[in-house]
C-alpha cells in the first residue's frame, strides 16, 4: 500500500505521499547495527535455512513468543553448555533436547503470528517479506509451508549472498558493533578483498569497562593479548583501551558505542581509579565501585574521543538480561531487557562541564525513558554543542515512538540536534524495511507541520532530507 503510516487527512496524506517520494530512494546511512561482519567477509555466505535467518537471532520476535508461554528451546534458541560447577547443574535437567527441525520451528511461530498483530515487529516482517523476498502471504498455519519453501528457494540464489543484498538496498555505509578485544579479522578481511562495500567495525568496551560483568577478568585477559598491552593496573589498561580505538579507527570506525543502566558520570583521581581497578583485578570490588569506576570511564571514554575524533554513542536506561532463569540458560541478550527510569541532568553534568562545550567533538544520546526527552533530553541537546540526539530505540523503534519523539523533541531541540535514523539490527533483511518506516513516519510529521502553516514546502523539503540521509552522514563523521 503506497500510503500505509500515513495521515487519514487528504490534505496531510498528499503532502506526506510527496515528502516521502522525494527521499524513498536515497541511500541508506546505517551508523549503528549489529550486523555480523562475517556476512561480508566470506563472498559466498549463506544465511542458512529462514529460521536462523528470521528467528533464532531476533529477540523481538522469541520474547513475544516466550511471553505467551513458547520455550526458546521450542524455538531453537541454543543452551549454554551446564558445567558441574554451575548453579544450573543440581536445578533439573537442563540440557538442550536435541536439535528442533526448523521447519517445525517454522510453523510454530506461523502458527502463533497473531499475537504480533499492530506491533512493529509484525510490521517489519510483512513489509521485509513483501518487498525483499516477494511474498505477499500472511503467515499462519496454514500458509507456513509454503512461505517457508519461497524463502528457502531464495537464499539458496547467488541473488540473496550480503554482499549481493547490500548492493540491492542501495545501502551507503553499514557499521557493525564489535567488542574492544575483537581482533576485527573479519573487517580486515572485507577490506583486503577489494569489495566496495563500505562495511565499518564500531568501538564497543563495555566488556571491560565494566568490572562487575560476568567474564570481566577473562575479558582484560583478552585486552591484554590483543592489545599487546599486559593490564595489570589502570594506566596500562587506559593504554590498551587507546591502542584498541586506534586499531578501530585504522579499520575505517567513525565511532564507539557505549551502554550503561544509568547516565551517571563521575572524574575520579588516578589514585582512586588505580585503588578501584586493583580491587576488581583481586575480584574484591564492590557495586559501588563498578558504579564509579563506570561513570569515570564515559567521562575517559570522551576524553579519548576529544583526542581521535571517534564519535561517542551512550545508550541508557535498559536492565539488561532481567530474567536470571534466561540468562542462565541462554546467555545475555535473549530479549529480558526492561526500560527502567532515567536522570540526566545531574548524572551527565561532570562529563558536560567538562566536554560540553567543545564543538569538534559529538555524544549521541538513546534513552528507554520517554519522559526525559522533553523534559532533558531536548533541553541538553537544544544548548550543548556536544549533544546529538539519537532516535528512538529498542521498545520505541516503531511509528507510534518515532511520533512522540519527534513531537516531544523538535520543538526545544529542533531537528538539526538530532542524529538522524540508524536502524540497530541484527537482523540483516530488516535493515531497508526499518529505514523505510523511519523515512513514512517523519514524512507524515512534516506534512503535518506544513498543512497547519508551521513550516512552509522549501522547509519541509529540506528537513526531510535531512532527517532520511544527511543527519546520520554528518553526525558520524560518514562524508570521507
Amino acid at each position: 500500500m503506497e500510503d500505509r503510516y500515513f495521515s487519514t487527512d487528504p490534505a496531510q496524506r498528499a503532502a506526506a505521499r510527496e515528502l516521502y517520494r522525494s527521499v524513498k530512494d536515497l541511500p541508506l546511512i546505517c551508523p549503528h547495527g549489529h550486523v555480523d561482519p562475517r556476512l561480508f567477509a566470506d563472498p559466498d555466505y549463506q544465511f542458512g535455512s529462514p529460521v536462523d535467518l528470521l528467528i533464532i537471532p531476533d529477540h523481538y520476535i522469541f520474547r513475544m513468543l516466550y511471553s505467551q508461554g513458547i520455550s526458546l528451546d521450542e524455538l531453537g534458541i541454543p543452551r549454554l553448555p551446564v558445567s558441574e560447577s554451575s548453579p544450573e547443574a543440581s536445578g533439573g535437567d537442563l540440557s538442550t533436547d536435541g536439535v528442533v527441525d526448523h521447519r517445525e520451528i517454522w510453523r510454530l511461530v506461523c502458527e502463533h503470528w497473531h499475537l504480533f498483530r499492530a506491533t512493529p515487529t509484525g510490521i517489519w516482517i510483512r513489509d521485509e517479506l513483501a518487498d525483499v523476498f516477494d511474498i505477499s502471504l500472511k503467515l499462519n498455519r496454514e500458509n507456513a509451508d509454503a512461505i517457508y519453501d519461497a524463502i528457502d528457494e531464495k537464499l539458496k540464489s547467488e541473488a540473496f549472498r550480503p554482499r549481493a543484498l547490500y548492493e540491492r538496498f542501495n545501502i551507503e555505509a553499514l557499521a557493525t558493533t564489535d567488542a574492544a578485544t575483537d581482533s576485527l579479522e573479519q573487517h580486515r578481511a572485507i577490506r583486503d578483498s577489494g569489495w566496495g562495500g563500505r562495511i565499518i567495525p564500531t568501538f564497543r568496551p563495555d566488556a571491560v569497562v565494566n568490572i562487575n560483568s560476568d567474564g570481566w577478568h577473562e575479558n582484560i585477559d583478552q585486552l591484554s593479548e590483543v592489545s599487546g598491552e599486559t593490564v595489570g593496573n589502570y594506566s596500562s589498561y587506559i593504554r590498551a583501551l587507546e591502542g584498541r580505538r586506534a586499531a578501530f579507527k585504522s579499520m575505517g570506525a567513525t565511532a564507539t558505542d557505549h551502554a550503561a543502566l544509568t547516565a551517571y558520570t563521575e572524574s575520579l583521581g588516578a589514585t582512586e581509579a588505580e585503588a578501584i581497578f586493583q580491587r576488581a583485578l583481586a575480584g574484591e570490588s564492590t557495586a559501588k565501585d563498578a558504579a564509579r569506576f563506570s561513570g569515570h570511564m564515559l567521562i575517559e571514554m570522551a576524553r579519548m574521543s576529544s583526542e581521535d575524533g571517534l564519535v561517542m554513542q551512550l545508550h541508557i536506561g535498559s536492565w539488561r538480561n532481567h530474567n536470571p532463569q534466561v540468562y542462565a540458560r541462554y546467555g545475555p541478550d535473549m530479549g529480558a531487557d526492561i526500560p527502567i527510569r532515567s536522570e540526566f541532568s545531574k548524572n551527565l553534568k561532570p562529563l558536560l562541564d567538562r566536554f560540553g562545550n567543545r564543538r569538534d567533538m559529538t555524544l549521541v544520546l538513546f534513552n528507554l525513558d520517554e519522559t526525559t526527552y522533553s523534559r532533558e533530553l531536548a533541553p541538553l541537546a537544544g544548548h550543548y554543542p556536544l549533544l546529538r540526539l539519537g532516535p528512538p530505540w529498542w521498545f520505541y523503534d516503531s511509528w507510534l515512538g518515532m511520533t512522540r519523539f519527534l513531537d516531544a523533541a523538535v520543538e526545544t531541540a529542533g531537528i538539526y540536534n538530532l542524529a538522524g535514523f540508524n536502524d540497530d539490527t541484527r537482523a540483516y533483511p530488516s535493515i531497508p524495511t526499518r529505514h523505510d518506516v523511519w523515512r513514512r513516519v517523519c514524512a507524515d510529521w512534516l506534512a503535518g507541520q506544513l498543512v497547519r502553516g508551521f513550516i512552509d514546502e522549501e522547509d519541509a523539503q529540506a528537513m526531510i532530507r535531512a532527517l532520511a540521509y544527511d543527519l546520520a552522514k554528518q553526525t558520524y563523521r560518514l562524508d570521507g
